[in-house]
Order: C-alpha cells, then structure tokens, then sequence
C-alpha cells in the first residue's frame, strides 16, 4: 500500500535522487540515527538544526529546578549511596532489545537533562511532570527526579531510578523514530515522524479520538503507546531482576506506573482521589491517570482490537515501522489480516483527501 503523496519506496518522505549521506560526517554529527533530510541542498536545513542542537536552552522552561546530564545525576546519585544498577542493567536491556527492533544507536546519556532538585516549594518530579520529555528539534531528553525534589537525592532511590529507566528508554524510542526534515517558510518542518502523517496544508491524517473510546485511530496514539508499553515492558523485568517493589501510597501508583502495571481500579482511584486537590504529588497522579487512560489502555485496546491473538506481533511491528519509517511492513501486516487499503480504513481522515484542493506534489509534513 503506498499513502498519497509519498514515493513508493519503502522510504516515505526522502526526496528521490537526493544522498543526505554525502555530507563529509556533519550530517551525522548532527541528526539522530534514523533522521532524513529532503531536498537538493541540505545546507541551510543543516545551519537551522546546528543552531537549534548546539544550544542547551530547554531547562530555561523550569527555572526553579536544578539540572544535571544524566550521567552527572547517576554519579551524584551513586555517591550518596543509592543503588544505579538498575538502571545499569535496564540500559543494557534497552540496547539488545532495540537493536532487534532496527534501532542500534541510543540516546546518548549526556544528551538528557536531569533535574534532581527544585527551590519551588512543594515541587514533586518523575515521568508526569509537566513539560518534560523529548524534544527532537533540539535532539535532548528533559526529565525530573521521581518523587518530592528538595533535596539532590531521591527519596525512594530505587522508584526513583525505576522511573529514570522508564523515561530513558520510552525517550530513546522517539530519538530512533524515523523522521525526514524540510525547510518550510524558513522553519524546520517534520514531513514524517514514524508511521504519522499530516499535509502541509494542516490536514492530519487520522482524527483525534473521542474522549470515551476504549481504542484508538490516532496515529500519534499509536506510536506514544508503542513506546511507553516498551519502555514499562524493559523497566519491569527490570524491578524482577533486582527484587523491587513499593506497594503503598503515591509511591505505590508510580511504581506500578513504571512497570506497566497500573490496573483499572488504579486509574479509577486516580481520577476520584486527586479531583480538586491542588498539591503537586496530587497533580502528579492525577495526569498519571490521564495519560493511562488516553495513552495506554487505548493503545492496548487497539492491539487487542487489531491484533487479537497476534497482540504482541503487532506490536513489534508497530514499533518497527516507526524505527524504519517503512510503512510497507505495517500496511502489509494489516491487509493479509483485513483486505488491501486496511491502514487507510482504520486511520484515514475523511477530510485527508478533499476535492477542488491544487495538488500537494510536497508529500506530507508533520507538525507536533
């Protein structure tokens, strides 16, 4: 299945004949691994992207929070006695398994900033913060320690590394996600990101879900729920491996946030027990419920939805064409189970494709 305006090369979104390879090591020194540029001359793209890539401005964004880069935060961690290894083990877990997936190039480490503490009264950090994640027009991670952050160290040291490993590892999946870059009205533009599309002119390619919808059509959705399933997957077995477990309170929810067992009594607590309370660990797992709710068990509505017996196969596929940006793999899967044009059937925008428009021959562009 090729989608309208993409070349049918199993690279969607790579302008033919052009060799962003040929570019005497910059271009590699500054794009992720799985990361295109379209057009003849990459020259003024790559000037835009030096600029945005060389500057470490994102921790302006929290001016009460103290960042360090991850292996910083690690060390000052390790010196006051907390146990790293978990994360050591998850790391090491993150590069075989992505590997198999097609992505054999992490983030690096150095490229994520950690905050590990906060003058903010109050403040409450770990994978729900707000405004945190990866950012990849800058090509870095902004993350929070887990838990109450008046203090350098954490203290629940091992959730705390728990969640580190989980925002790592879901991070390191959008860093490899496929995306191809233009120039559009001086700005860089994503013209693909992973298996989601969305045409210059602002029309996305699938529609937002309804706010009840056990399942999902979204295709930003799909690849959000993708990673993170992966990344709770990687960092329970890594709770299993080094015996951990934290069963009470707020600690408790984020720990079995963290490893992808939060139940729907959970999110059902989440939703009645944190309305109206204004606290920060109270706002913390109250958007932990959203994003369980709108991310998560959507997300593996769809799989068993679509995938049925075949859950975890799609799954890994799923996550392959967003590492690959090779929308044949999944289009293929999909109309061997539900007839030709079934990516289309299930993700299509009515008003994707409208009459009377002049003809986009640019493919499509990404926004987000």
């Amino acid at each position: 299945m090729v989608l309208p305006g993409l070349p049918p090369r199993g690279t969607p979104g790579v302008a033919p004949g052009s060799d962003p390879s040929q570019d005497n090591g910059l271009i590699g020194h500054l794009l992720a691994p799985n990361e295109h540029l379209i057009g003849a001359d990459p020259a003024p793209l790559l000037t835009a992207l030096n600029a945005l890539r060389t500057t470490n401005d994102l921790a302006d964004r929290h001016p009460d929070h103290t960042f360090l880069p991850l292996p910083q935060a690690l060390s000052q961690w390790q010196k006051a006695g907390v146990d790293i290894s978990p994360f050591r083990d998850g790391h090491a877990m993150t590069c075989h398994r992505y590997a198999a997936l097609g992505l054999r190039q992490l983030l690096p480490l150095e490229r994520v900033m950690v905050a590990v503490s906060s003058r903010r009264h109050g403040a409450f950090g770990g994978f729900h913060h707000p405004d945190q994640g990866y950012r990849h027009l800058q090509m870095r991670a902004v993350v929070t320690m887990y838990g109450r952050m008046s203090e350098g160290i954490p203290q629940v040291p091992a959730l705390a590394v728990l969640d580190l490993l989980r925002a790592y590892a879901h991070d390191c999946l959008h860093y490899g996600s496929y995306r191809s870059y233009l120039l559009h009205e001086e700005k860089v533009v994503r013209s693909q990101y992973g298996l989601n599309f969305r045409r210059r002119d602002g029309r996305s390619y699938s529609v937002p879900d309804r706010v009840l919808s056990p399942t999902t059509r979204n295709l930003g959705v799909v690849m959000e729920g993708a990673c993170d399933r992966e990344a709770r997957s990687i960092t329970r077995r890594t709770a299993a491996e080094h015996g951990i477990v934290v069963a009470d309170g707020t600690d408790g929810f984020a720990f079995r946030d963290v490893t992808g067992q939060l139940a729907p009594a959970d999110t059902a607590t989440l939703a009645g027990h944190c309305a109206g309370r204004t606290s920060e660990p109270a706002a913390y797992l109250a958007r932990m419920g959203t994003y369980e709710t709108n991310v998560n068990d959507r997300y593996a509505g769809f799989l068993a939805e679509i995938g049925q017996t075949e859950a975890e196969d799609l799954h890994t596929v799923v996550l392959s064409t967003v590492i690959s940006g090779n929308m044949s793999t999944l289009c293929t899967w999909l109309d061997r189970r539900y007839g030709p044009g079934a990516f289309a059937a299930l993700f299509m925008s009515p008003g994707y494709l409208s009459l009377g428009d002049p003809p986009d021959r640019t493919g499509l562009t990404l926004a987000g």
